[in-house]
């Protein structure tokens, strides 16, 4: 049986575990740049980017990729941390072959991986990552001296990316006067993000800028808000921005500490533009969205389609679609009229636009907008159970859903990685939300 090891989002596990060793890294950048340079004329170099967070093992991983490249005859430029989608932008801005990011996103530091970016700033095809695990299971071999690749360092990368999220904000305004703090999860923006929202005027406190190499996602960041949330009332800001590890999920926290995640985000982003007379057609949100934004969206008189979750779907959709705006709650927000992939920073940047806009505070722009509560329990099942032709299971989950009678709904999907079963319940009333997901998550076997 052929092996897998892309992912949902490409390569990615707990490090000194295979595949995150430095032999199969090599082997990988090795593979991926003989499937690169099939494309590039013999007359040109294939050249590929390579950023990461700042895990401890990105030293190791980047090093190993980089060997890998250089021996498939591919000349590599190291621009260091940089958020996930400072890569994306800088591959297309310099007219490169590939990006590549050495990130877990928001896992803790024990945990890194691997994804690429086409030369357009997109994450490459499902094609692509085919060919690249054709040439793994190829024994590696070594261009001759003559055609090895070389390294070279980017220097200016931060000042580039950062210069790049600022021309995303209209020119007309800026953010003097907003008190703001913003929390980089001691990763990849904590040398890029201060900088983006002070060079447009606010006044900036920083938190999570410190990375040691362990600490990245730490009780920070956007998966813990809560530091976030007690800063902003410490110093009495306006508003808190949280990124996480790699930069690309963004949740905002307002003066009194409410935290805003990625669903109520996406409402204010598209009713920015509608106002604002741009053409949206439709927005893309996940199964996972909440059913009281997905109605508030659709009484703007804009279509909605829920893409599988993960912000790789959702881009999927939007392109199909030919529509600009999509997000997860989770923070991925996709503004593809700026940016080719998620940005926590740019889409910060859009909210702030729609604030300066309309003259509202993030309260009232979500007024009337009352989320309904979600339960979620995962329940680790038996190996060998298939939960999809369990006939009791089916029956409970019919019973909720008719019970529920419209005013929520039942979502159940296996993980990717591990065997758990995922139970969502999502309806006005918590303590029924949470009634309702037991009796089905009781129903299956449990390892």
């Amino acid at each position: 049986m052929k092996k897998q090891y892309f992912g949902t989002d490409g390569i990615r596990g707990e490090v000194g575990q295979f595949p995150i060793v430095p032999e199969f890294m090599t082997r990988l950048g090795y593979a991926a740049g003989k499937v690169l340079t099939k494309d590039v004329k013999p007359s040109e170099r294939c050249k590929v980017l390579i950023g990461k967070d700042t895990r401890i093992s990105g030293y190791l991983l980047e090093a190993a990729l980089e060997a890998g490249f250089a021996a498939a005859g591919v000349d590599v430029m190291l621009c260091g941390p940089m958020p996930t989608p400072g890569v994306a932008y800088l591959t297309k801005a310099l007219r490169l072959t590939a990006g590549v990011v050495i990130s877990a996103s928001h896992n803790p530091y024990q945990d890194n991986g691997i994804k690429f970016f086409s030369a357009n700033g997109d994450k490459l095809s499902d094609d692509f990552e085919f060919a690249i695990e054709a040439e793994l299971d190829k024994p590696m071999g070594c261009v001759s001296s003559k055609e090895l690749g070389k390294a070279y360092r980017l220097d200016d990368a931060a000042e580039r990316y950062i210069e790049f999220c600022k021309s995303t904000f209209p020119g007309d305004l800026n953010l003097k006067g907003l008190k703001l703090v913003v929390d980089c999860a001691n990763g990849a923006a904590y040398h890029t993000a201060p900088f983006v929202f002070h060079e447009l005027g606010a006044e900036v406190i920083s938190i999570g800028v410190h990375p040691d190499g362990r600490n990245i996602n730490e009780g920070c960041g956007a998966t813990a808000p809560q530091a976030l949330i007690a800063k902003v009332k410490e110093v009495k800001a306006d508003l808190g921005i949280a990124l996480d590890g790699d930069a690309d999920r963004l949740q905002m926290v307002d003066a009194t500490g409410r935290l805003f995640n990625g669903d109520e985000l996406l409402y204010v982003l598209a009713k920015d533009r509608l106002d604002r007379g741009q053409k949206l057609g439709g927005v893309v949100g996940t199964l996972m969205t909440n059913l009281a934004v997905e109605n508030a969206i659709k009484a703007l008189n804009i279509g909605f389609e829920r893409a599988n979750v993960g912000d790789r779907y959702v881009l999927e959709l939007l392109k199909q679609k030919d529509w600009l705006i999509g997000g997860e709650g989770s923070g991925h927000l996709l503004c593809l009229d700026h940016h080719s992939t998620g940005d926590g920073t740019i889409a910060a940047l859009q909210v702030l636009a729609a604030m300066s806009h309309t003259k509202k505070s993030l309260p009232q722009l979500l007024e009337g907008i009352n989320t309904f509560p979600q339960v979620l329990l995962n329940v680790r099942y038996k190996l060998g159970y298939d939960w999809k032709s369990d006939e009791k299971l089916a029956q409970q989950i019919a019973k909720v859903e008719s019970d529920l009678k419209g005013f929520g709904r039942v979502l159940i999907r296996a993980s990717g990685t591990e065997p758990l079963v995922r139970v969502m319940v999502e309806t006005q009333d918590a303590d029924i939300a949470m009634s309702a997901a037991k009796s089905i998550s009781r129903l299956i076997p449990v390892a």
